[in-house]
C-alpha cells in the first residue's frame, strides 16, 4: 500500500510541475523569429542587446479562457493533493478517495478545454501577428497533463484506504 501511495502522490505532484510550467512559462506559440507567446506575454528576442522584450498579450476572449481555465486547473490539482492528504490522514479504514479523484476529474477537463480552446482558436487569439509558426512545448505539456489527470482522477476513484 505504501508503494501505490508514493506512486499516485509522485504522479500527483508530476501533473502539478507540468501544469505549473504550462501555464506560466513562455511557450504556447513560437514564430519562426525567435518570437515566444504564452499566455500572459508576446516577448521577442533582441539580438542587439540579447534580452527578451516582453509586452501583454491582447485581449482576445478566447486567450482570456484559455487563462481562466490553466488557472483553475492549477488551483484544483492543488487543492485535490490537500485534500488527498488530509484524507489520508483522517479517513477510517476502507473509505475511499471520492472528493481527491472528483477534483482531478475536474482538473482534467480544465486542462482539456483550455488546450482545446486554443487550439480551435489559435488564428483568432494569434491575429495580430504574422503567419506562421507553431504550438510551443508549454501547449504540448498541457496536452500531456490532461490524460495524466484523468488517469489520476481514476485511480483516485478506485483508490481504498488500508492500513
Amino acid at each position: 500500500m505504501s508503494l501505490l501511495l508514493l506512486v499516485v502522490s509522485a504522479l500527483h505532484i508530476l501533473i502539478l510541475i507540468l501544469l505549473f510550467v504550462a501555464t506560466l512559462d513562455k511557450s504556447w506559440w513560437t514564430l519562426p523569429e525567435k518570437e515566444s507567446l504564452n499566455l500572459w506575454y508576446d516577448c521577442t528576442w533582441i539580438n542587439v542587446n540579447k534580452t527578451w522584450a516582453c509586452s501583454n498579450v491582447s485581449e482576445n476572449g478566447w486567450l482570456k479562457a484559455v487563462q481562466v481555465l490553466m488557472v483553475l486547473s492549477l488551483i484544483l490539482c492543488c487543492l485535490s493533493f490537500i485534500l488527498f492528504m488530509f484524507q489520508l490522514y483522517t479517513m477510517r479504514r476502507g473509505g475511499l478517495f471520492y472528493a481527491t479523484g472528483f477534483c482531478q476529474l475536474c482538473t482534467s477537463l480544465a486542462v482539456f478545454t483550455g488546450a482545446l480552446i486554443y487550439a480551435i482558436h489559435a488564428k483568432e487569439i494569434l491575429a495580430d501577428h504574422p503567419p506562421g509558426g507553431s504550438f510551443g512545448y508549454c501547449f504540448a505539456l498541457a496536452w500531456v497533463a490532461f490524460p495524466l489527470a484523468l488517469a489520476s482522477g481514476v485511480i483516485y476513484i478506485h483508490l481504498r484506504k488500508r492500513e
